[in-house]
């Protein structure tokens, strides 16, 4: 601990701070008055502007003033903007300045210098630094190095420094609770305070306890691909979040926060970590779910939701061609059936006008195929859309001798007159040109549709297309791969078949169908995004990660995930690294590991880490708690008196208390028993809902990334968590608990604990 003199300095250093930053808050709040002050001027002397509009000059003279307007207009509310962006940064500074102090020596420097690390800079005058921002090449030798020699990285190169002093500090209201002199990277007592706060709705930046190998994460600039594999509660998220604000700051004025895309497993989990970057600053990414990133391009289907995803009970034959469907070498197959489709078996659909065909599929497929053997499928789409538009101009001119156009044009009424000839001069040489003329309005107005249609492709029919690739499959396949017969392919095809009549796909169809719709359009996806996140990436197949290299062809790539916590993707997340692989250059690959689980206590890391079969990698960090407890009943009731009970218990020590249903229906049913009790919850149902505050009952596919002060876990029998394909179910449901953790079973425990060593948890039987 430091000297008190030490602390004495330290404080007086503090208030000097404080003191600049409610200058510098005075200062932001006089700008902001200023410039709406200058924009309501503005706005007065735009309305004054006199519209001289009798003569040409007298027009430019009063576009130019209006121009000069708009620039200070435009000019004020930046300025405007800047000073409220920098108001906002001020008082997240006032709160807490800094939480930590580095000393060091650069090479031929004559003494140390001292800087204070923070989650913004702030500079009392030009380039006279009190804080600097957490993200600051230097403030990376706090977190990177023990003290001596330390190297860090700069945009122009490695620099070298002497660290001679590594400093954390605890700040509240003003004063300086603890100091804390280390040469680690971040004090265990630090991050005790942090780890046994209790958990809230939104998630919390993590800038104040990042730990080495986190950093790491945070900082790569060079790679392609950063997979995170990390253990449950490692800090994999709050890492990536931090990164993506560390690359907002990195390279600002070159990338925005629309340009990083992160894929999150649900709309929950989102509305979770929504906070975390405007803490730091930034605006938020752009964060959707895959199945929202394919919704919203085919509105039309009905894709597979998690909950349905989680509640199909897929038979042998189904999860065999899933394992066909999801690999990447029906992704390759996909491509080279594309490829085919300049030559023959397009599908293609009528052009219907008015209940009619306008123009026949017949007529399409004669087009489309007239073009040259080499043209490329996208070019020979728009050689058959500029044709087609084409023969829509020359049926314009036919269409207008119609019958019905004749009475349409009779009927006007002088409002549709003066809505179809809107700015036209009205004179015309004689009946028939003016005839011509509203025939040609009405006829165009007509087939409005039909050149919305051309233009939006929905004369391809990728319907019928993606089912033709399902049923030439066992000829760019070999079915026996998968386990799979001709005929047991062909009934699972005749499903898929009778699925989207209903408009009904699945969430491994989707994707085939999006990435043959793209290839077949020539889409070759959005080249403006430059870093893509994908969070728990253990529950990705292998298609639709090439999918997304494939639609974000400019972009890096982090994934992060759990290979221990697949829910829905079990065998397939061994081989998800190996697959990884062969997408992305080796050379620019990097594979980082996060063993360290910090979200729980020691007692609850260790027992859950025995459910997995190979857990012993996970280290737990030392804080310690009371051990889980497992309270066995030989009924429902007992078991919904069980949850009742612990949660009397719980709830006068913590604040988020979350019991874990396995299925949608389990929690509805323990909602509903709990509610004839007068006991009060929040049962989530969907992932859109938002987390509130109190007891909430979640099932365990909404729980993914979430953490909780306490867990009961809703029945762990053997009939609801049998077979090893449900030990990664089990383990990330039990390990969202931070302080305390409780199973509940009607009957038999489930036989997923028997390696769980019996003094690890508490058997507390009815």
């Amino acid at each position: 601990m430091a000297k008190q003199s030490e602390k004495a300095y330290e404080q007086q250093h503090l208030d000097h701070v404080l003191a600049e930053i409610q200058k510098a808050k005075q200062d932001a709040a006089k700008r902001i008055t200023t410039a709406k002050n200058d924009i309501e001027d503005i706005n007065k002397q735009t309305n004054d502007i006199h519209l001289n509009t009798t003569t040409y000059s007298g027009m430019m003279d009063t576009a130019m003033s209006f121009r000069a307007q708009q620039q200070m207009l435009d000019e004020r509310n930046n300025s405007w903007q800047h000073a409220a962006d920098h108001l906002a940064t001020l008082k997240r500074l006032e709160k807490k300045p800094y939480f930590a102090r580095i000393d060091f020596k650069e090479p031929g420097a004559s003494k140390p210098e001292s800087i204070y690390i923070g989650l913004a800079s702030f500079s009392d005058r030009p380039d006279h630094f009190l804080i600097y921002d957490w993200r600051a090449p230097i403030s990376s030798v706090y977190y990177e190095g023990k003290l001596g020699e330390v190297t860090y990285n700069t945009p122009v190169g490695p620099q070298e420094v002497d660290l001679t002093l590594k400093r954390q500090f605890q700040i509240k209201d003003g004063a300086i609770v603890t100091i804390f002199d280390t040469d680690e990277q971040v004090g265990d007592q630090m991050l005790l305070e942090a780890l046994g706060n209790h958990s809230s709705t939104k998630m919390k930046s993590i800038v104040t306890t990042i730990q080495r190998t986190q950093n790491e994460i945070i900082r790569d600039t060079k790679d392609d691909l950063l997979f995170v594999q990390g253990a449950a509660g490692s800090g994999k998220t709050a890492a990536v979040l931090q990164r993506a604000a560390w690359l907002l700051y990195r390279y600002r004025g070159n990338l925005t926060s629309s340009q990083v895309v992160l894929f999150s497993p649900n709309q929950l989990f989102n509305d979770y970590i929504d906070q975390v970057l405007p803490e730091l600053g930034e605006h938020n990414m752009v964060q959707m779910t895959y199945f929202q990133f394919a919704n919203r391009r085919v509105p039309r289907l009905h894709v597979q939701t998690l909950a349905q995803r989680f509640a199909a009970s897929q038979d042998v034959t189904d999860k065999k061609a899933q394992r066909l469907c999801t690999s990447l070498a029906y992704f390759r197959a996909t491509e080279r059936y594309a490829k085919r489709l300049g030559h023959a078996h397009m599908r293609f659909r009528n052009i219907m006008f008015d209940g009619k065909v306008f123009i026949s599929k017949e007529k399409i497929r004669e087009i489309y195929y007239s073009f040259n053997n080499n043209y490329k499928l996208g070019n020979r789409l728009d050689g058959t859309k500029e044709a087609l538009i084409k023969y829509l101009n020359h049926r314009v001119s036919t269409e207008m001798r119609s019958k019905w156009v004749e009475d349409r044009v009779q009927s006007l009424s002088k409002e549709e007159l003066d809505n179809l000839f809107a700015n036209e001069p009205r004179e015309f040489e004689s009946d028939d040109k003016e005839f011509k003329f509203l025939a040609r309005k009405i006829v165009m107005k007509a087939f409005e549709p039909i050149k919305r249609a051309i233009n939006h492709n929905q004369w391809l029919n990728i319907n019928g297309q993606y089912l033709h690739l399902l049923r030439v499959t066992p000829k760019l396949v070999n079915l026996a791969d998968y386990g799979l017969t001709l005929d047991q392919w062909q009934s699972f095809v005749d499903r898929t078949k009778d699925a989207l009549k209903q408009r009904n796909i699945s969430a491994t169809g989707i994707t085939i169908y999006l990435y043959l719709y793209d290839l077949i359009t020539g889409k070759h996806g959005q080249r403006d995004i430059r870093y893509v996140f994908v969070d728990e990436v253990q529950d990705y197949d292998p298609y639709q990660l090439a999918y997304l290299k494939y639609r974000f062809p400019r972009a890096k790539f982090t994934l992060l995930g759990d290979l221990n916590q697949a829910i829905f993707t079990h065998e397939n997340s061994r081989s998800l690294l190996r697959q990884l692989s062969t997408m992305f250059d080796p050379e620019k690959t990097r594979v980082v590991q996060l063993t360290k689980s910090y979200r729980s206590t020691k007692q609850i890391t260790d027992f859950t880490k025995h459910i997995l079969l190979d857990g012993e990698a996970i280290e737990a960090f030392d804080r310690n708690g009371a051990r889980p407890v497992v309270k066995q009943a030989t009924t429902v009731d007992q078991s919904v008196d069980d949850v009742v009970a612990t949660l009397k218990h719980y709830q006068a020590d913590h604040d988020q208390v979350a019991i874990i249903g396995k299925t949608l229906a389990d929690s509805e049913q323990l909602y509903k028993a709990l509610e004839q009790r007068n006991v009060k919850t929040t049962l989530v149902r969907t992932e859109n809902q938002r987390l509130v505050k109190g007891t909430i009952i979640v099932p365990s596919f909404l729980a993914k990334g979430l953490e909780f002060d306490a867990v009961i876990v809703w029945n762990a029998n053997d009939q609801q968590y049998h077979g090893d394909d449900e030990r990664q179910l089990l383990y990330t449901i039990c390990s969202r608990a931070m302080h305390a953790l409780t199973l509940t079973v009607v009957g038999k425990v489930t036989s997923l604990l028997d390696q769980v060593p019996t003094d690890e948890y508490q058997l507390v039987k009815h």
